[in-house]
């Protein structure tokens, strides 16, 4: 292969997409080349964009934008009551498609035990600060089955224990070591459906 600088570091950038290697971002890399005015302009349009506009809402953890504000949390048209607790956007956005649930979203940037995070890293303390401010009656844990999703799920709960806040969590249909996003709607939709309390005062 022609050794072209610029060629090399867009194989290299895009090689490290999840589930891209060098080989399939070699050969992404040729598309791009060979509809340059179709794809490579508009494609760096819009990145430059996503670079200047789109951000993560401290406070609810959603991606938002600069001229429009977070449409999550800052949800003016409709007042809900319950809020989805979510490890991270591709969460959101799998339960947002399954059409299963009606609410605010939050989204944590992780879990307690995962490399890089610490409780103090994630947005526990602002999903309290939400509950109170919005008068939220239901949390509900939607973490995965893992024992970082666990200790994470525990340690949300915990943070509410002193608030009159109903919290229930994803039950059947969430498989142990399951993920969120990798769940298909049926999944999804029992895991909702048979979700189970996690604080003794709820009814």
């Amino acid at each position: 292969m022609q050794n072209l600088n610029e060629i090399e570091e867009l194989i290299k950038l895009i090689s490290k997409l999840p589930g891209l290697g060098p080989k399939s971002a070699k050969r992404i890399v040729l598309k791009l080349i060979n509809n340059r005015d179709e794809l490579v302009k508009p494609m760096a349009n819009i990145l430059v964009q996503v670079y200047k506009n789109i951000i993560r809402c401290s406070l609810c953890g959603s991606l938002k934008s600069n001229i429009t504000g977070c449409l999550n949390c800052e949800n003016i048209k409709e007042k809900f009551k319950k809020i989805c607790v979510v490890e991270d956007i591709a969460d959101q956005w799998s339960i947002e498609n399954s059409n299963i649930f009606k609410g605010y979203f939050h989204i944590l940037g992780g879990t307690v035990s995962s490399v890089g995070h610490r409780k103090e890293d994630l947005l526990i303390n602002s999903l309290v600060q939400r509950v109170k401010r919005d008068e939220i009656e239901e949390v509900i844990i939607a973490t995965s089955a893992t024992v970082e999703g666990q200790t994470t799920a525990y340690y949300i709960q915990d943070s509410l224990k002193n608030l009159n806040v109903r919290v229930t969590k994803l039950a059947q249909g969430l498989p142990v070591g399951g993920e969120i996003e990798s769940l298909d709607d049926g999944t999804l939709y029992s895991a909702f459906k048979n979700r189970s309390n996690l604080n003794s005062n709820s009814e």
